[in-house]
């Protein structure tokens, strides 16, 4: 009996301060993952805030011919677009850089608008949504193929609907579609991304929308291409 309260004086304590300095470290570690992902939130609002008005004031200085689809004489622009429209990628069939931005996306009946960029790697997609490399680019016939995170700018496209308008709009046009469907497939199943004779739009995110983790489905929108209201 006197050993089992010896051993207790002993060890309690000790046992009490690991527990208390363990708690200690965990809530360092909460905060800090919280700091990491508002800190996330932010510059991706920021950055798309700041991207998008520069979008649209490089395509304010091309006058009333932007939205014909047709290839237009370019004005210079902001250092971020220079780039992509020096290689003009739409109209050439030229492979952009990774990160570099191709244009804008809009589905004004779930409330999404949120720039493209070429690419779908971690610093793109925390940013944007990305152009799928080997996909037709932006405007070109085939199929044009966008993914985006499901928690973050894709994450309205739960709410689409069959004959949902999409409008893609870049420095050479911009260019509208019209909802086909919607499935869900697995993350292997890459025949959404195949080729097409007609001009279609592919649009990618994970799924279920609310799944914690790693999702284990792929949520799929597929759209073909319309002509714009005059």
């Amino acid at each position: 009996m006197k050993f089992r309260i010896r051993w207790q004086m002993l060890f309690l304590p000790r046992t009490r301060s690991f527990l208390g300095w363990t708690g200690h470290l965990f809530l360092v570690i909460g905060i800090l993952t919280l700091g990491y992902v508002g800190f996330a939130l932010l510059d991706a609002k920021l950055y798309q805030a700041y991207e998008t008005w520069r979008f649209h004031q490089a395509l304010k200085g091309m006058g009333p011919s932007v939205g014909s689809g047709e290839s237009l004489h370019l004005p210079p622009l902001p250092p971020s677009l220079t780039e992509v429209s020096h290689r003009r990628p739409q109209s050439l069939g030229m492979a952009a850089s990774v990160g570099s931005p191709l244009g804008l996306i809009e589905i004004s009946a779930i409330g999404l608008e949120v720039l493209v960029l070429e690419g779908t790697d971690d610093g793109v997609l925390r940013r944007a949504v990305g152009h799928i490399p080997g996909t037709s680019l932006l405007g070109q016939q085939g199929n044009v193929a966008i993914a985006g995170h499901r928690d973050t700018f894709f994450r309205p496209l739960r709410k689409i609907r069959k004959n949902d308008e999409i409008t893609l709009t870049t420095l050479d046009g911009s260019y509208r579609y019209r909802v086909d469907s919607t499935q869900v497939v697995a993350p292997e199943d890459t025949r959404v991304l195949a080729d097409s004779d007609e001009a279609i739009l592919t649009l990618v995110t994970c799924y279920p929308f609310y799944f914690v983790g790693s999702a284990p489905k792929r949520f799929i929108v597929r759209a073909h291409r319309v002509p714009l209201a005059p």
